[in-house]
């Protein structure tokens, strides 16, 4: 992947960020230049890199640590240094932060317009392709920002290990569907092949590693514990293993545990000391704390 160095200075916070570009993206870019399609390649590379740079700077004013990010076709990723423990507001915001350029872009084509460089076709192209960006990336499916929407809706109602296991499973049903209603509706079009493959292989990779994401999770929990805005008590049997238990944590609440049959209360904090001490990583809850 290219790697293309910018510093961005702000009151210390912001340090070296590196900008990669995924090989999908120049498959498209090189698509559209073999056949003449020059103002779209350069409207698409102009707007993707916009839309990533909201979320960056939203997550680099929030604090963040931003290791990279990565230019796709249809948006782009940004690495942080988060594992599922940041204030929802603050995920919410990083999230919005991309979709929201495409409200002012279009105000930058109506001034292009101004020039002698840019001209209505250029404008109705750049205009289109903005709208196309927003909209194929607000669907809810991962890694687009539609489905990191969908996720953080469902870990208002479901512990973080199940929220992200119905938002892979949800987006892969819904990236189904679309794929059978473009197979139809255009039977081959090659820039949706390109995009949908490399949705459907992030998809599964998540999948794969989804236990890895759990963990991470678990350990920000334990390492770097952060205010929680509630605390929800969990009733659990004595027999329910100890990482089941923790299978039940929600994102935002700090979490004492109830033996159900002592009525032994457990903080949160010892049941993620014993976990990761490995002495009690199967073990029922009941064994490991009598």
């Amino acid at each position: 992947m290219n790697k293309i160095p910018n510093m961005i200075q702000n009151t210390g916070r912001f340090s070296l960020l590196k900008i990669k570009i995924h090989p999908v993206f120049w498959f498209v870019v090189a698509a559209g230049l073999i056949t003449g399609h020059f103002w779209e390649v350069a409207s698409v590379f102009f707007i993707v890199f916009i839309h990533e740079c909201g979320h960056a700077i939203a997550a680099l004013l929030l604090g963040w640590r931003v290791r990279e990010i990565q230019l796709l076709p249809f948006g782009g990723v940004a690495k942080v240094d988060d594992h599922g423990n940041r204030p929802m507001h603050e995920d919410l915001i990083v999230t919005l932060a991309g979709p929201v350029q495409h409200l002012w872009l279009p105000l930058l084509s109506y001034l292009f317009l101004l020039t002698d460089y840019w001209d209505q076709t250029n404008h109705q192209i750049f205009i289109t392709y903005n709208f196309m960006i927003l909209l194929f990336n607000s669907l809810p499916i991962w890694p687009l920002d539609g489905g990191k929407l969908m996720f953080l809706l469902l870990l208002k109602a479901f512990p973080f290990k199940r929220a992200y296991d119905i938002t892979l499973i949800l987006s892969c049903f819904i990236l189904i569907i679309l794929s059978i209603y473009v197979g139809v509706a255009t039977p081959f079009t090659l820039n949706y092949f390109v995009v949908g493959s490399f949705i459907c292989f992030s998809i599964i990779k998540e999948w794969k590693e989804r236990r890895y994401v759990f963990m991470r999770f678990l350990l920000s929990r334990w390492r770097d514990p952060v205010p929680f805005h509630s605390t929800t008590p969990i009733v659990v049997t004595a027999k329910m293993p100890v990482a089941t238990v923790l299978g039940l944590f929600k994102k935002g609440s700090l979490h004492p545990v109830i033996i159900e049959e002592t009525r032994r209360h457990i903080e949160e904090k010892d049941i993620l000391n014993a976990f990761f001490s490995g002495k009690c990583f199967d073990k029922p809850i009941g064994e490991c704390f009598k």
